[in-house]
């Protein structure tokens, strides 16, 4: 299972999706998996306590996107909090409310004004109200800090918790911190000190660049339930992608998860994946560049000779097979002769030995006069009918 975040730690990497947007996303993510969007993806639409926008947002996307996805609410480990949250999602079919309780002393004295201890014992109470306040919501509870928490106090809570009604235990590595064996090993610990009964999941920042290696430790470590963002945003450096880790796991699922692992009730639909993240950048402003992975600009495009005539040697997967994305051959200073002529020839012009030599040469001379690597189609396609009607001129 995912549990979406961009619509609600993507607010903390300095975005704001209105509620319309909010819906469309819950609705496109859900749909990667059909019928079965919500067994497959938990979207946390937003933290109602903000204030009274944002209690309306969360509760559009409860109503709108219900049978999409499973609509999480998110709130601070307060009773006033936790009952905007249970309010903002009731009635909403397979709805979930998280509470973010503090797990390392250093965070609890901050955020509660007291140890880590009483904080987590006040949270199975919270938990039991939150079910008393409707019984037909799923209560989860994230743990922030527990890369540097206690692991055996984490456990002992996590067990207590679940006891108390939780339904998902969700391990934070809030301030992204952490290295790969270390996040291996929080989540072995706490999964080995507790009952079989107690489902962790993952919450992992990518402050050193690590959330997607550091996820990928925790589902090595047991972890079925992991937290994610399209395109990454969240806090400060973001968090795992959601399009990385799904693409991952669709494709290497096994090598992952283990042979006799079965991770899908349907499997995704990777073809959706450059839409949305298309649309998520489109509407955020976050960035989506040529070298980001999956779903980057930079995706099946060739600019150079030995890929364009082995394309096959020079790409993990096929993008058309695989992402519905078409090869695109793209005119740099690198090109040689086939790639311009292929270049060309997409812009509807056929070029003999002469003139393909001209335009590479007229093609390497702009990049760097100009500076800039790519050449505007419609830049050389002005080059090219000016070397069509010096041709036709010459024939007269």
């Amino acid at each position: 299972m995912f549990w979406e975040e961009s619509a609600r730690d993507g607010a903390q990497a300095k975005t704001l999706m209105r509620a319309d947007l909010r819906v469309r996303l819950a609705r496109e993510t859900g749909r990667i998996f059909g019928a079965d969007g919500p067994r497959h993806v938990v979207f946390a639409a937003g933290f109602p306590a903000v204030c009274a926008e944002e209690f309306e947002a969360v509760r559009q996307v409860a109503v709108e996107a219900e049978g999409a996805v499973s609509v999480a609410a998110v709130c601070r480990g307060v009773d006033r909090d936790v009952e905007q949250a249970v309010a903002s999602v009731r009635g909403s079919r397979d709805a979930r409310v998280m509470v973010v309780v503090p797990a390392s002393d250093a965070m609890a004295g901050v955020m509660v004004h007291r140890g880590a201890a009483q904080a987590l014992e006040a949270a199975a109470d919270l938990v039991k109200r939150a079910r008393d306040r409707d019984e037909t919501l799923a209560v989860d509870v994230c743990l922030a800090d527990a890369s540097r928490a206690d692991a055996a106090l984490v456990a002992h809570h996590a067990q207590a918790l679940t006891e108390a009604g939780a339904g998902l235990v969700i391990l934070a590595d809030t301030v992204g911190s952490q290295l790969p064996r270390a996040c291996h090993d929080m989540f072995a610990r706490v999964r080995a000190a507790c009952g079989p009964e107690v489902v962790l999941a993952s919450h992992l920042h990518n402050d050193l660049g690590l959330g997607l290696a550091n996820t990928l430790q925790a589902l090595a470590a047991g972890v079925r339930v992991v937290s994610s963002s399209w395109l990454g945003i969240a806090e400060r450096a973001g968090m795992v992608a959601t399009e990385q880790l799904l693409f991952l796991l669709a494709r290497h699922g096994e090598e992952l998860l283990g042979a006799d692992a079965a991770p899908w009730w349907t499997a995704p639909v990777l073809t959706r994946l450059p839409g949305i993240a298309r649309m998520v950048a489109d509407e955020t402003g976050a960035p989506l560049g040529v070298t980001t992975p999956i779903v980057g600009t930079g995706v099946g495009t060739i600019s150079t000779g030995t890929p364009f005539v082995h394309p096959e040697l020079f790409q993990p997967y096929d993008p058309r097979e695989v992402l519905g994305v078409e090869p695109r051959v793209v005119l740099t200073q690198l090109a040689n002769a086939r790639v311009v002529s292929a270049v060309a020839a997409r812009l509807g012009h056929t070029l003999d030995p002469e003139r393909t030599r001209a335009a590479m040469d007229w093609a390497k001379t702009r990049a760097y006069r100009s500076g800039e690597a790519v050449t505007d189609d419609a830049v050389f396609a002005a080059y090219l009918e000016g070397l069509t009607r010096t041709d036709v001129a010459g024939a007269r």
